[in-house]
C-alpha cells in the first residue's frame, strides 16, 4: 500500500461490514464500526455462496475453512407437490469445477469475526441517525458525534436509515411477502448435495438447504424456509404448530418429518425483504454497501454474495485510485454493473414464487424447466444463479487459479 492509511467508520456488522473491516484493515486502514445490536451476533438461519461469494473468501485466505463446515451444493432442484419438475439446475452445466456451499449464518459470521478481532473498534447500542453532508461525521440516536472520518460506509442493511442522505431512492418499497427460517439437524435428509424446493403455485414454498456444521456445533443442519406473507406472520402464530405441520407435511411428507423437531413457534424467526435501486451509492464521504446499497428479494440467492463483492471491489477501487472520489466512482461503476440485472431478474421473477398469481403460477410450471433446456436460456440461467452473470450479454469473471483451487477442493 501506498496510499496514507484512512480512519474509516463502518456502519453495520452484518456480512458487509464484516467483509469490508477485514479486507481494509488488512490494508493498514483504522476502522471503527457502529452496531446497533447490543452484541455482535448473526440474524438469520442460513445462506448459499455461490461461486462468486466463494471467491471473495478465497481472495481473503478464508475459503478452507468456509468449506470445512459449509456442504457443498451441486443442484437446484424444485417440484410441485404432485413430483412435477419447475427447476432443476446443475453447477456442472456451467463449469465441472463450479459449485455453491450451503453455511449457516452462524458459521460465516464466527468465520469473519475471526479474521478482525479488533474489539475495540467496536461500539455496540449504537444506531447511526446521521451522517453530516460531506460524509465524515456521524451522529447516533442519543445525539452523540462520532468523527471525523476520512471514509464512512453505510451497510446498516436492506431498512438501511443512511441511503436516504445520498439521494432519493428511485425505487425502495417491502415485499408483501417474506418467510419463516430455522435450523433443523440433518438427519437422515437424504438430498444432502442440492438444494430442494416445493411448490403450490405460488402461494406456498418450502426451501431446504443443507448448510453443514458451526465452530461450536458440529451436527450437520439444514435451513428450512416457509413463504408467508408478512401481514400474516402474527395470524400464522395464533394458529399454532401443529396445524401447520400437517399443513408442511401434506405439501411435502419429507420436509414434513424435519419440522416435528420443533417444538414452538418462537423457534422459527421471521424475515422480511425490500426492494430498494439508488441512483448514487455515495455522496462525499459516504459509500453504501451490500444490502442498504442493493436489497432485493433473496429468491436469487445473492444477497450475501454482493455483500462480500461489495467490500472486495471497494478495497480494490481504494488501492487504484489515489483519490478518494475517484476511488467512490470507481467502486459505483464496477459493482451497478453487476447488481443491475439482479435487481431486473429479482423484481420479475419474485411473483412466479411469491404472489397469489395462480395463472402466472401455472405457467411457470408449464414453461419454466423446458426453457432450462433451452442452451440460450439455460446458460444465462445458470450464470444468474451462479452469481456470474453481467449484463444482458456480459460474464463475471472468475480467476483461472481460484477455480483451480474449488476444483482441487472438490476431490
Amino acid at each position: 500500500m501506498t496510499r496514507q492509511p484512512l480512519h474509516i467508520a463502518i456502519v453495520g456488522y452484518g456480512t458487509a461490514g464484516q467483509a469490508a473491516a477485514i479486507l481494509l484493515s488488512r490494508d493498514g486502514h483504522r476502522i471503527e464500526v457502529f452496531e446497533r445490536a447490543p452484541k455482535l451476533g448473526p440474524v438469520g438461519a442460513g445462506l448459499l455462496l455461490q461461486p462468486t461469494g466463494l471467491h471473495v473468501l478465497w481472495q481473503m485466505g478464508l475459503l478452507d475453512e468456509a468449506l470445512a463446515h459449509g456442504a457443498r451444493i451441486g443442484r437446484l432442484y424444485g417440484e410441485t407437490p404432485a413430483g412435477r419438475p419447475v427447476m432443476d439446475m446443475n453447477y456442472r452445466a456451467l463449469d465441472a469445477r463450479l459449485f455453491g456451499l450451503g453455511m449457516q449464518r452462524g458459521a460465516l459470521f464466527a468465520l469473519l469475526a475471526r479474521a478482525w478481532r479488533d474489539v475495540d473498534g467496536v461500539h455496540c447500542c449504537s444506531t447511526i441517525a446521521s451522517v453530516d453532508e460531506a460524509g465524515r461525521r456521524v451522529r447516533d440516536a442519543e445525539g452523540r458525534e462520532h468523527g471525523p472520518y476520512d471514509l464512512v460506509l453505510a451497510a446498516d442493511g436492506s431498512a438501511s436509515t443512511l441511503r436516504a442522505t445520498i439521494a432519493r431512492p428511485r425505487l425502495d418499497r417491502p415485499y408483501p411477502w417474506g418467510a419463516l427460517w430455522c435450523l433443523l439437524a440433518q438427519e437422515d435428509w437424504q438430498h444432502t448435495g442440492e438444494l430442494r424446493q416445493r411448490y403450490l403455485a405460488a402461494r406456498k414454498m418450502i426451501g431446504m438447504l443443507p448448510v453443514g456444521t458451526r465452530p461450536d456445533d458440529p451436527t450437520p443442519r439444514l435451513s428450512f424456509f416457509w413463504s408467508l406473507r408478512a401481514n400474516e406472520f402474527e395470524a400464522w402464530s395464533q394458529r399454532g404448530l401443529d396445524a401447520w405441520r400437517e399443513e408442511v407435511a401434506a405439501l411435502w411428507p419429507q420436509a414434513g418429518a424435519c419440522v416435528a423437531q420443533l417444538t414452538a413457534t418462537a423457534q422459527l424467526a421471521r424475515a422480511s425483504y425490500r426492494d430498494a435501486v439508488i441512483k448514487h451509492w455515495h455522496r462525499g464521504r459516504l459509500v453504501l454497501l451490500g444490502d442498504a446499497a442493493h436489497a432485493l428479494s433473496p429468491q436469487l440467492g445473492q444477497g450475501v454474495n454482493m455483500a462480500l463483492m461489495d467490500a472486495l471491489a471497494l478495497r480494490d477501487a481504494l488501492r487504484a485510485e489515489g483519490d478518494i472520489e475517484a476511488a467512490l466512482q470507481r467502486y459505483t461503476r464496477e459493482r451497478r454493473a453487476h447488481v443491475r440485472i439482479y435487481h431486473f431478474f429479482s423484481r420479475w421473477l419474485t411473483p412466479l414464487f411469491q404472489s397469489d398469481r395462480d395463472f402466472v403460477a401455472r405457467m411457470r410450471d408449464l414453461a419454466f424447466a423446458p426453457l432450462g433446456r433451452l442452451p440460450g436460456s439455460r446458460g444465462m440461467m445458470l450464470r444468474v444463479l451462479s452469481g456470474t452473470q453481467r449484463g444482458w450479454f456480459g460474464r463475471q469473471r472468475l480467476p483461472d487459479e481460484f477455480l483451480a483451487t474449488l476444483a482441487e477442493r472438490a476431490r
